[in-house]
C-alpha cells in the first residue's frame, strides 16, 4: 500500500531492520562500545532505558556484532523467571537437557560453561531481557552465579536488560550485595529533535526513498508527540504515511502530522 505510493522498496519503520544497517547515535554507539567491552571483560552489567527506547534493538547489535566464532550468547525474556528455569533456560540453548532440582542444574550450567571454554574458546554471554520484572530471589541466584573459584573470577558475562525502574529497585538496602558485584550501567535516553529528524530520514532511506517526505515542521509534531522514542516516532510515521497514501498526499506536513497524532494515536 504505502510502498508503492512512495516508492519504498521495503516497508520503513518496522523491527526488521538488518543489523548493519540501525540508525546509530553518538549515544548508541558509545553504549555497545561498553557493553562489548564487558562481554570481552567477563562482567557483570546492567542495561536500562524507558520502554521504547531501544534497548532491545541495541541487544540485538551486540550479539551480532560479537558474532558466533569468539562468543555464545544465550538469551532469556522470561516475566516469571524462577531460578530453576533460569538454569534450564540456558541448558536448553546449549542443547543439554536440565535437571528437575536447580543446584543440579547450576552445577550442569557451570560444567558446560567450562567446557566452552577450555574446549571450544568460547566466551560465554547471557543476556537476561525484562531484568525490571525479576524479583528478589532471582537477583540473588544472580549473584551466587558470578562465583566462580572461591569468587576469583565470574564464569560469564551477564547483561541484565530493563526498564529504569530496575535501578529504583535495585537501589534499595537490601540488594546491596548484587549491586556491589555490578561492573558496569549504561543507559539509553531519548533522542534530542536532531535526532529524531536523522532517525526519520535513515529509515526513509533504508526503505529506497529518494525525497525526505516529511517536513521539518512535521518532524516537530513528531518529536512532540514522542518525546524522542523511537518505537512512538516509528508509530507516527507509519500512521502519517497511511494517512498520506490515503489521501494522495506525496508529502508529510506538519498539519497531516498534527492531524494524525491528534485523531488517530493514542
Amino acid at each position: 500500500m504505502i510502498e508503492a505510493f512512495y516508492g519504498f522498496t521495503m516497508t520503513p519503520f518496522t523491527r526488521q531492520v538488518a543489523e548493519d544497517t540501525l540508525f546509530e547515535t553518538e549515544q548508541f554507539l558509545e553504549v555497545l562500545a561498553r557493553l562489548r567491552y564487558a562481554s570481552e571483560k567477563q562482567w557483570f552489567a546492567l542495561l536500562t532505558g524507558d520502554c521504547g527506547t531501544g534497548k532491545s534493538t541495541l541487544i540485538r547489535k551486540l550479539s551480532w556484532a560479537l558474532g558466533s566464532k569468539e562468543y555464545k550468547v544465550l538469551y532469556l525474556s522470561d516475566s516469571k523467571l524462577t531460578p530453576r528455569h533460569f538454569y534450564n533456560g540456558l541448558l536448553d540453548q546449549l542443547g543439554v537437557q536440565g535437571r528437575f532440582y536447580r543446584g543440579d542444574s547450576k552445577k550442569l550450567l557451570h560444567k558446560e560453561v567450562e567446557l566452552m571454554r577450555g574446549v571450544h574458546g568460547l566466551r560465554p554471554v547471557v543476556i537476561v531481557d525484562e531484568a525490571h520484572l525479576l524479583d528478589k530471589e532471582m537477583f540473588e541466584e544472580i549473584r551466587f552465579l558470578l562465583n566462580c573459584r572461591m569468587d576469583s573470577e565470574s564464569p560469564l558475562s551477564l547483561i541484565l536488560v530493563g526498564q529504569t525502574e530496575v535501578w529504583d529497585k535495585l537501589r534499595k538496602q537490601v540488594y546491596t550485595a548484587v549491586v556491589q558485584r555490578l561492573d558496569l550501567k549504561c543507559h539509553l535516553a531519548h533522542f534530542d529533535e536532531a535526532s529524531t529528524k536523522s532517525y526519520i530520514l535513515h529509515h526513509l532511506r533504508i526503505a529506497g526513498s529518494t525525497s525526505d517526505i516529511f517536513s521539518d515542521d512535521a518532524v516537530k509534531e513528531i518529536f512532540r508527540y514522542s518525546s524522542g522514542n523511537p518505537r512512538l516516532i516509528n508509530k507516527a510515521c507509519t500512521h502519517c504515511l497511511m494517512y498520506g497514501n490515503q489521501h494522495r498526499k506525496k508529502i508529510i506536513d506538519d498539519h497531516i502530522a498534527r492531524h494524525v497524532i491528534e485523531k488517530e494515536l493514542p
